[in-house]
């Protein structure tokens, strides 16, 4: 485990992105908690204690990463770890035959720029300031891990624009892997199935229960916690790097 480690974390107020603040927090880490400035950052930074900054960035904003990055170099002096949970989705046929309307072209391209090119965003420009550190003795500067979804498998009706933009993280994967290779920094993109996450909190305990009886084993929907534990995983062993590793406890999605 990197001890005194400083780690950035996207949509770090709720869901899978709080739980992986929480985790590093715990493990001594220094984590920039970043997301919305109409996101529970701070209240969720203040609870969490000192080792936890909330920074608001919108993940499309070079101005907002680049200034997170700046706040983790100025405090803390460098980056180790840059977690990608933020995130956005919409349900939307591609066309309705019954109302005879077709999917929103802005609303599909709001969720590729929000999940790829955010996400492509903040890897970037973390890349940047990981090179910087010192190698360890493996030669490794740093760690990515990015948050993709079965969708990018198995995308069910209407998710079109939620699949396609995470098959994309999915497909990046690799390709980015190679290029900061030479910098030893790793890149490891984890595929979350049904997460106890706001957004299924949202739906009725009925739909909830349902969508839990799909998962093979264990028959429930995932926690927080437990895709927070793979992160730490990925950032404690060397070898796992240019990797997609689905954690969906043998989910395959029905239409």
């Amino acid at each position: 485990m990197l001890k005194n480690a400083v780690a950035l974390v996207t949509g770090g107020a709720s869901g899978l992105g709080r739980a992986t603040v929480e985790r590093f927090a715990r493990a001594g880490y220094n984590v920039l908690l970043c997301d919305l400035p109409t996101s529970k950052g701070n209240d969720v930074a203040k609870e969490l204690g000192e080792k936890v900054v909330y920074v608001p960035v919108d993940v499309l904003s070079e101005k907002d990463v680049s200034g997170a990055l700046e706040l983790a170099k100025s405090k803390f002096g460098r980056l180790d770890v840059s977690v990608n949970c933020a995130g956005i989705a919409v349900a939307v046929k591609t066309y309705n035959f019954n109302k005879k309307v077709a999917h929103k072209l802005e609303d599909f391209q709001r969720v590729l720029l929000v999940n790829t090119a955010g996400t492509f965003n903040v890897i970037r420009l973390s890349a940047g300031l990981m090179g910087e550190n010192e190698p360890n003795a493996d030669g490794q500067r740093g760690v990515i891990v990015n948050t993709a979804s079965v969708a990018a498998y198995d995308g069910q009706i209407g998710q079109a624009a939620y699949a396609a933009s995470k098959a994309a993280v999915v497909g990046m994967t690799l390709p980015i892997a190679r290029d900061l290779s030479t910098q030893g920094i790793r890149i490891v993109t984890v595929a979350p199935g049904l997460f106890n996450t706001p957004m299924l909190q949202a739906l009725p305990e009925k739909v909830r229960a349902f969508l839990a009886k799909t998962v093979p084993f264990p028959q429930r929907l995932g926690e927080p916690t437990e895709y927070a534990q793979l992160v730490q995983a990925i950032v404690d062993n060397p070898m796992l790097n240019g990797e997609v590793i689905r954690l969906d406890g043998a989910l395959r999605m029905m239409p």
